[in-house]
């Protein structure tokens, strides 16, 4: 039996706090743990953004009674309240509770739709309410019998008045539809002419 001749091998020493690896390790660690705890940070930091108090129509001009502040994480594309514009005019209806979109806001002098009341001569169906979209429609007369004649199509509604229809079906109901201002006079003039004026909601809404 052979005998293994030559120098055995030491044991190995425990590495000093000199030791440039163990200083090397050290340092990705308390790296690791800082860049961990900066990212933990930044995720749950939140940031005031307005968000509507109710419904807001197109027309409406933006101001602190319309709106509410809620802390939240969210990306860009919304409202700060520190960035808000106050006097801007709402272009789309934003619903009670959403955050205030930077693209629904314009100048004043770039918006140009006119609420335009409608008298209902049916009595208006579930949904109809500020924010919705509905066709208005006239029943008149014609050579062969009563014809229905579309008179518009896709309006936002402003504002309801329900009156006294509300209780007794009669056609005190009011609408206030918002019109471009170039086809108002057309609008009305539409509206004039001799027959039943019916205003149909369309299951949506004006905020698409």
């Amino acid at each position: 039996m052979s005998t293994i001749r030559g120098p055995i091998a030491g044991r190995l020493k425990r590495p000093g706090w000199t030791d440039p690896r163990l200083l090397v390790g050290v340092l990705l660690i308390a790296v690791s743990v800082t860049a961990t705890a900066t990212v933990v940070s930044r995720a749950d930091r939140t940031e005031p953004y307005l968000v509507a108090r109710g419904t807001l129509t197109p027309g409406t001009v933006l101001s602190e009674s319309t709106v509410v502040v809620a802390h939240v994480r969210v990306g860009d594309g919304y409202v700060l309240e520190d960035d808000a514009p106050w006097g801007s005019v709402v272009t789309r209806v934003v619903k009670p509770g959403e955050l205030i979109p930077e693209s629904a806001l314009a100048e004043p002098g770039t918006y140009d739709s006119r609420p335009v009341a409608v008298s209902s001569a049916l009595p208006l169906a579930e949904g109809i309410e500020p924010g919705a979209i509905v066709d208005v429609w006239l029943t008149r007369e014609g050579f062969g019998g009563q014809e229905s004649v579309l008179l518009a199509s896709g309006l936002v509604v402003d504002q309801v008045d329900h009156g006294s229809g509300a209780f007794s079906g009669s056609a005190a109901e009011v609408v206030y539809v918002l019109v471009p201002a170039d086809d108002v006079g057309d609008f009305l003039a539409a509206l004039a002419d001799d027959g039943e004026v019916a205003i149909v909601g369309l299951g949506g809404n004006g905020s698409s």
